[in-house]
């Protein structure tokens, strides 16, 4: 399938526009820190790893990653994340109640259908375990840029003039995401019998300005460029 290999021959600039955005990644670097929480003897699972940048941030010794870029991948792996597969999640069967956190750090931007996702890692969490979700909310300043920069197929448009990080995020990795809504997310969860949420949020700036230091986390999602959603595990 193509989207397989999405990130595929993009993982240089992937890490390059983290790297040169240091203060945005600094500010969604602690989001991800913060929704993780204390990871000490827990088992965690990264679906869509990537090259493992911000998991290079903390211990990752128990996390395990699975990602459809062997470009990525292999990265990840020096990192120290250990890759269970080399593919999609939509094509892993995940064994049932074996990780205390499973979570999408912007990889949800990249599936179409989320609710058998969703639905496949929740019951692959232990009881009391959760998933959760970092993402561009489709709603969010930055998801209508890299949609308008979709739709015009490029980001050196009059549209896009002064509004735009010195080195926007890549136009093809941007093009190719699904990007769904937080209320979108929030709705499949629901329907999963998810009862029991909290929401963290970052970037709350306009994106020229979201470089100019880090931001420090903040409840809700409802502002934020990058939002978490924590999801608890619903009891059977």
């Amino acid at each position: 399938m193509e989207n397989r290999q999405k990130f595929d021959g993009y993982a240089a600039q992937y890490d390059e526009w983290f790297m040169k955005n240091e203060q945005l990644f600094t500010s969604e670097l602690k989001l991800f820190q913060k929704a993780l929480g204390d990871i000490s003897g827990k088992r965690l699972l990264s679906v869509g790893c990537g090259s493992g940048l911000f998991e290079s941030n903390i211990d990752c010794s128990a996390v395990d990653g699975l990602e459809p870029s062997e470009d990525m991948g292999r990265i990840a792996e020096k990192r120290g994340i250990r890759i269970v597969k080399y593919g999609l999640i939509e094509d892993y069967q995940i064994p049932a109640d074996t990780y205390d956190i499973i979570y999408f750090n912007g990889s949800s931007s990249y599936i179409t259908d989320l609710l058998p996702v969703y639905e496949k890692c929740l019951a692959a969490l232990k009881q009391g375990g959760k998933l959760i979700l970092l993402d561009v909310p489709k709603e969010s300043a930055f998801g209508c840029m890299y949609l308008l920069g979709k739709s015009l197929n490029t980001y050196d448009h009059e549209y896009l003039r002064d509004i735009l990080l010195e080195l926007p995020y890549p136009l093809e990795l941007a093009s190719s995401g699904v990007w769904h809504s937080t209320e979108e997310k929030i709705g499949v969860l629901k329907r999963l019998g998810v009862k029991e949420f909290v929401f963290y949020q970052t970037l709350t700036k306009n994106p020229m300005y979201t470089n100019e230091e880090p931001e420090e986390v903040s409840e809700g999602y409802k502002s934020g460029g990058y939002v978490a959603i924590i999801a608890q595990k619903p009891e059977v």
